[in-house]
């Protein structure tokens, strides 16, 4: 279970997160939902370690983890997929998938995992010697998502992955992060398309003004009319 407990956290003395309390149980798509600006982002960099709350709580498996430093909180197997991708542009597929395993050790399993996101993302294979610059938004996408994946986390934080892609990839994306939950990883979702957050996910949370002002089952939040008519456009 991960855990947040009445997180502040501020840029300079401007509030980013204004007590911001949530939970993602094992297993489960957990999408926050909210406007640009919102503090959607900001709540994954708190969690990932980028950001220090400056009041609250954050516990991993009952272990506070808002004291220990990124790199502590990766080994935990809380890894992120962040916004704009941030793939290395001028390595390789292989070289960026490679460097999302940099914790391990295991040849066999490392091996193993490459052909696993190979099933996911056949395109990738295809590309395995071509530089991470030059693939599409959508490719680029998924090798961040895959580079995570080689990280063998627990749960998968993933950032605004729809942003930029075409209707097509979005859909294709959505699909794939389900079957990576579905292989057991738990998966907080953090998302501007909030239609298709709330189709895959089994609980949400809704942020305005850098608080969580709503949460409910995601089916529920789909029926919901504020939030239909704020962020589903009906």
């Amino acid at each position: 279970m991960h855990k947040l407990k009445n997180i502040f956290t501020f840029y300079g003395n401007i509030p980013a997160l204004r007590d911001v309390s949530l939970t993602v149980n094992e297993g489960e798509i957990v999408s926050l939902i909210g406007a640009n600006g919102a503090g959607k982002s900001t709540t994954l960099m708190t969690i990932c370690g980028g950001i220090r709350p400056r009041s609250g709580e954050i516990f991993y498996n009952k272990k506070p983890i808002h004291v220990l430093a990124p790199n502590e909180i990766v080994k935990l197997g809380i890894s992120q997929v962040p916004e704009g991708r941030l793939i290395f542009p001028d390595l390789t597929v292989q070289e960026n998938l490679e460097l999302g395993a940099f914790l391990r050790n295991d040849k066999a399993q490392i091996k193993e995992d490459m052909e696993y996101i190979f099933s996911l993302f056949p395109i990738l294979a295809q590309r395995y010697k071509q530089a991470g610059g030059t693939l599409s938004g959508g490719e680029q996408q998924m090798l961040a998502i895959s580079r995570a994946l080689m990280g063998r986390p627990k749960l998968l934080l993933l950032d605004e992955p729809s942003l930029g892609l075409a209707p097509i990839i979005i859909q294709q994306i959505f699909q794939i992060i389900q079957r990576i939950n579905s292989r057991g990883t738990t998966v907080f979702l953090v998302e501007q398309n909030a239609n298709q957050a709330l189709k895959i996910a089994d609980r949400a949370y809704v942020m305005e003004n850098c608080k969580i002002v709503k949460e409910d089952k995601a089916d529920n939040l789909l029926k919901d009319d504020s939030v239909r008519k704020a962020y589903l456009g009906m």
